[in-house]
């Protein structure tokens, strides 16, 4: 008896402290936007792996094996010598205008993330137009219990986010100015 009242013991004076030793969770958003052009019109423009020129943050793509899996991409970002992201390719369905990718390396300074992976579609829109989704999953860029503020889950969720509705607003627009 006296064994099972000092593991009850244990289990009660250890409970908090396994409560308090849980790290991130894995966040998840998805962001989508109305294009006025057809799909196959605009898949045409997001679906090459190796080209990402249709966001603004973007100032170069270069990579290897096109929409192959396994493709690699290297983005560097603002100007020429800036930072860059690496990402791989794990998915790609033309038939279904998606493909999916990864970061292999990125500066959590330049985005507040680790294990970060995604996925882009573009989807049959009302009236003829198209509907672009792309939505991630990952985890905030400092892995252990008190993150700093710059590389918490919300700085992670705002970052992302505003790479996709960058991207997504500026390939709505430059579709809109060619209707």
């Amino acid at each position: 008896m006296k064994l099972w009242t000092l593991a009850l013991g244990f289990a009660v004076i250890a409970a908090p402290m396994v409560a308090e030793a849980h790290g991130p969770t894995r966040q998840k958003i998805t962001i989508t936007q109305e294009v006025a052009a057809p799909p196959d019109e605009v898949w045409a423009r997001v679906g090459d792996f190796q080209d990402m020129s249709w966001h603004p943050a973007v100032h170069s793509t270069t990579g290897e094996n096109g929409n192959e899996i396994d493709a690699t991409r290297v983005l560097t970002l603002g100007e020429e010598g800036g930072p860059t992201i690496a990402e791989v390719l794990y998915k790609y369905r033309r038939e279904k205008r998606s493909y999916s990718y990864r970061i292999t390396a990125v500066e959590v300074d330049v985005l507040p993330v680790t294990n970060y992976s995604s996925h882009v579609t573009v989807k049959d829109g009302a009236d003829g137009g198209s509907l672009v989704e792309w939505k991630g999953a990952f985890y905030r860029g400092y892995p252990n219990n008190d993150p700093p503020e710059h590389l918490n889950d919300e700085a992670a969720i705002k970052a992302v986010t505003g790479v996709y509705e960058a991207g997504l607003e500026a390939l709505a627009a430059e579709f809109a100015e060619t209707q």
